[in-house]
């Protein structure tokens, strides 16, 4: 028996190409879409919009040093010489000889009448590592103070200009040697002013009341010095470093008792502090309790932070509102990785191989690829510090898909 057949009329026919249009896009608009565990999601354009707990990665063992790796390293090793501008290097050969200049930190704005530049310089009666900050011109012309009396920088090499230019960040403490205010005089008459002379203008800056404090806190100021505040107001606990993010608009810092900062001391090892993230209007979110001397990175685009514990990777998210992280235990492949590595270059092989070290410094050039370092540091004072075995790994990130059977890290809320 034969189906009957249809004749299809102009409008039917126009109502099944519309049906098939509709039907092609769900189609083709599905598949833009991915599942995330048990709820639906747009598929990501880019690493940006992958949560750190919805990655995955690759672990390539003993890899080439990240591009200019080699150039940070010898500059870091060089001289001070190599961080002071020669214009304001003369002006203080010149006019301020009881000044000892410290470095120079320039400003990043692509026309050079808009750059500044900040001196870092140290006074006969400062302390050591203590340090004053003033604001020059790159011909050498100075501008203003910056810090006020009552202030005194610490740890110079964390003085950083935001990436556009807009704001200036460093680490003070309370000036030790600032004399308080001395009390009103009681009992003395008061005297009738008279007339004289007009006083001569000072050059001394007048700064508005700036909080201080007894151990080391972020402070933050706008490109001409002004509306300098202290973006973290946390009596007792030490912040010795800090990045800024490659927007502008976010920094991350470490932080750390003075009686942690003290137990480093004796084993001749770098400081180590809890990560955390500032924003410029001071909010501050811890995002580990537990300490660490990898000094922590920047992603490219801003969206996340990586440092290390030991020999794992920890990355957390900086742009959301739900503060989430993930951890890659690498001890296991950096074990595996240093016993071949023993094998090659030393020669011989054992459980427990000279080469297995703790992640000690992080690099992330793209997106999709972290580096880290392994190595054996330490640091000695009035003595070069020690480094064996330095050695650059890759971590090649992607989003989780199931189709690709991605390995997932292991996460954790924060």
């Amino acid at each position: 028996m034969r189906r009957p057949t249809y004749r299809l009329s102009a409008p039917r026919i126009a109502l099944c190409c519309a049906l098939s249009s509709l039907l092609l896009t769900l189609v083709f608009g599905s598949g833009c879409r991915t599942m995330i565990g048990d709820k639906q999601s747009v598929r990501p354009r880019s690493l940006r919009d992958v949560p750190a707990q919805r990655l995955s990665y690759r672990f390539a063992p003993d890899t080439s040093a990240p591009p200019g790796a080699a150039a940070a390293a010898a500059s870091s090793s060089s001289s001070d010489s190599n961080t002071r501008l020669a214009s304001v290097q003369a002006e203080f050969e010149t006019n301020r000889q009881d000044d000892a200049l410290l470095r120079t930190v320039v400003s990043p704005d692509a026309q050079p009448e808009r750059q500044r530049v900040l001196a870092l310089y140290a006074t006969a009666e400062e302390q050591e590592e203590l340090f004053r900050i003033d604001m020059y011109s790159t011909d050498g012309k100075f501008l203003r103070n910056l810090t006020p009396p009552e202030l005194k920088g610490a740890f110079a090499a964390t003085v950083a200009w935001s990436p556009d230019g807009n704001h200036i960040a460093f680490i003070a403490r309370k000036n030790p040697l600032a004399q308080p205010t001395p009390p009103a005089l009681v009992g003395v008459p008061e005297e009738i002013p008279t007339a004289g002379p007009t006083p001569t203008a000072s050059v001394a800056p007048i700064f508005a009341p700036v909080p201080s404090f007894n151990t080391e806190q972020i402070y933050i100021c706008n490109r001409d010095g002004f509306d300098l505040k202290p973006l973290t107001q946390r009596e007792g606990l030490i912040y010795f470093y800090l990045a800024w993010a490659p927007d502008g608009q976010t920094l991350v810092a470490l932080a750390c008792t003075e009686s942690e900062l003290q137990a480093r001391d004796p084993s001749y090892l770098r400081p180590a502090g809890r990560p955390r993230l500032l924003t410029l209007s001071g909010q501050e979110r811890l995002l580990a309790d537990q300490l660490t001397d990898a000094l922590p990175i920047w992603s490219p685009d801003s969206s996340k932070v990586a440092t290390a514990f030991d020999k794992d990777v920890a990355i957390y998210d900086a742009q959301t509102q739900t503060p989430t992280a993930a951890r890659i235990p690498l001890g296991e492949p950096l074990l595996g990785a240093s016993i071949l590595y023993d094998e090659k270059s030393l020669k011989k092989a054992t459980s427990r191989p000279v080469s297995l070290n703790p992640i000690v410094r992080l690099e992330w050039p793209q997106p999709e690829i972290l580096f880290i370092e392994t190595g054996f540091e330490r640091i000695y004072v009035n003595e070069p510090p020690v480094s064996r075995f330095m050695r650059w790994h890759t971590l090649f990130l992607s989003p989780q898909a199931a189709l690709l059977g991605a390995l997932p890290l292991k996460y954790n809320d924060t």
